[in-house]
């Protein structure tokens, strides 16, 4: 089943290695408000928490009651940090196999870009009509998120 992905791209001050810090902060990770229908976080713990990062899961629990696992597949601090959703509940464990979260870096002139591209991967021809529209609330989402990051909340 093709996959649905948008980015969302913004400038932040902030060096590549203290964004990438910020995800092992779990008492940030409420800061994600949601939009809309999609829920914002309200809470985060570690399932796993290995020394080396990669293989670390964290459990979410979003304010609507719903909850998965994001898992760290990809850790590069100055350059790229990749996170895989899954074990959702339902009614998103019905239309998704699982979600990619990607953050890429890079300087400019002593500040850093970040793109954030995400990729839903649903699980049938249905479903994926679903997600794309639920793409378009989570792209509002996440660009909210940038906003709020970099201070312009």
């Amino acid at each position: 089943m093709k996959t649905i992905t948008f980015a969302c791209e913004d400038t932040l001050p902030l060096a590549p290695e203290d964004i990438a810090r910020q995800i092992l902060d779990l008492t940030k990770w409420p800061d994600f408000h949601g939009y809309g229908p999609i829920p914002g976080i309200k809470t985060a713990v570690f399932d796993v928490h290995t020394p080396g990062v990669i293989g670390t899961r964290i459990r979410v629990t979003n304010l609507d009651g719903s909850s998965h696992i994001e898992e760290i597949v990809e850790w590069q601090l100055d350059r790229r940090v990749r996170l895989e959703f899954k074990e959702f509940s339902p009614p998103l464990s019905r239309l998704a196999r699982m979600f990619e979260k990607i953050w890429d870096f890079e300087r400019v002139d002593g500040k850093t870009r970040v793109t954030r591209t995400f990729r839903l991967h649903p699980k049938s021809m249905l479903a994926r009509c679903l997600l794309w529209m639920i793409s378009f609330l989570l792209k509002r989402a996440i660009a909210r998120h940038m906003r709020e990051m970099k201070g312009e909340a």
